[in-house]
């Protein structure tokens, strides 16, 4: 799919989508404890779908009703022999020691980029709890046999928190008691107080957080068979690009993200205050606008996804703008630092790349151009924020990668005035 956007200024309300993060989070948590989970504000994004598939392929049921989702579960118990995690990093980092929980060989496979991630961290990590594994390589498919045995070991870290996610979901299913997993240099720290916080919200057996350095499990039982309600939160990595596109075209008030969030993206508002936009934080929406906007530093180590909405900023900000943590962006769906260098490029923004730092050389002066997605949702909506002040028509190719995570980006800005089209007749 192609979309053009056309130079626009916008105005008015809109609520941020629902987070994936908290969702998948959510459906591995109402898989592994026994009884029914309410689940409100559920995404619908295709990450959250798969994760929908994943749970159904490992014995929950699950239905929509009244705009919640139901889930029934009596922990795992697979009803196939594979699972597909789609393009969803997070479910294949998250679901794999999930699926080590049973006794059956499972296939775990994905498509698209994932094709290509490293997943040699479960080829090091499971056999030590007692799992065998058999990978391609270091990457998929991969073939988990179980039952994981929750022991004492040590990880590193430093690649993805989304491994230890998954990690501390199976062996709180697996009522570990007296047992630690230590972690050695833990990136994206918020995402692993997220996890916590949703194990917490569904009674699972929750570890004692030992200074993100260790998670010692103490044997607190899962509270099972009782009716759990939680509410998805709003999404801080797709209200981000809502927030810039306010702070660079127009005057917008968004709703739906909880400022009280542990999600790591909500550090959007540190770069936003820093480069000088006009922004009110309430504890129910987020007012922004533009203003004369100046360079700034901001360290995204821990909020790597960030980047894109970043980059956009930056771009109509005086200045150099520089951002940490560039070697975070390897193995995203693209690769992120190159592919930012490359499509900002296009619209006339040098971008430099220095060991872990990413310099953005900001004008305020975008130029039109004809961009390409790189199949990445965060490049094809950072290109469409861009395009919302730029001189002229900004083209993305490839721009249906947004569904990965947020499929109602380009109607959202269409809400706020902004002349987003396309050849799908639903943009027209």
């Amino acid at each position: 799919m192609i979309v053009r956007v056309q130079p626009s200024a916008i105005k008015g309300e809109i609520v941020a989508p629902a987070s994936k993060s908290s969702m998948q989070r959510a459906c591995a948590a109402a898989l592994v404890r026994k009884g029914t989970s309410i689940i409100s504000n559920p995404g619908i994004s295709n990450d959250d779908k798969a994760a929908l598939s994943i749970i159904e392929n490992l014995g929950a049921k699950w239905e929509m009703a009244n705009d919640k989702l139901i889930v029934k579960s009596e922990g795992v118990k697979p009803i196939s022999n594979e699972v597909n995690c789609g393009e969803s990093g997070l479910s294949i980092r998250m679901f794999s020691p999930i699926v080590a929980l049973s006794e059956k060989e499972i296939t775990v496979n994905g498509k698209g980029s994932l094709a290509t991630r490293p997943m040699d961290f479960f080829d090091e990590v499971l056999p030590q709890v007692g799992v065998k594994i058999n990978s391609n390589g270091g990457k998929l498919p991969l073939k988990i046999q179980g039952p994981l045995q929750a022991k004492d070991i040590s990880i590193d870290g430093s690649l993805s928190s989304q491994f230890l996610t998954g990690l501390l979901m199976a062996y709180a299913a697996s009522n570990a008691n007296d047992v630690s997993i230590t972690v050695d240099n833990l990136k994206s720290k918020p995402y692993i107080d997220l996890t916590l916080k949703v194990m917490s919200d569904f009674g699972l057996n929750v570890p004692e957080n030992r200074n993100h350095e260790s998670f010692y499990f103490s044997g607190k039982p899962t509270d099972a068979n009782e009716t759990i309600n939680y509410t998805v939160e709003g999404d801080w990595s797709g209200g981000a690009f809502l927030l810039v596109a306010g702070a660079i075209a127009g005057d917008i008030v968004v709703k739906g993200l909880d400022v009280f969030s542990t999600q790591a993206d909500k550090a959007i508002l540190e770069a936003l205050m820093s480069c000088g936009a006009k922004i009110s934080i309430e504890k129910k929406q987020i007012t922004i606008g533009p203003a004369q906007l100046k360079a700034f530093h901001f360290n995204a180590t821990d909020c790597p996804d960030l980047f894109p909405p970043l980059v956009a900023l930056a771009s109509y900000c005086e200045g150099k703008t520089v951002i940490e943590g560039v070697s975070r962006l390897a193995h995203k769906e693209s690769n992120r630092g190159l592919t930012l260098q490359q499509e900002f490029g296009k619209m006339g923004v040098e971008i430099e790349l220095q060991d872990d730092l990413m310099i953005v050389n900001g004008s305020g002066i975008i130029k039109g151009a004809t961009t390409h997605s790189h199949h990445d949702h965060r490049i094809a909506m950072a290109c469409a924020v861009a395009g919302l002040k730029a001189e002229s028509e900004m083209i993305i190719e490839e721009a249906e990668a947004i569904s990965k995570s947020y499929p109602n980006f380009y109607e959202h800005l269409k809400q706020l005035g902004a002349s987003v089209s396309s050849l799908d007749k639903q943009l027209n």
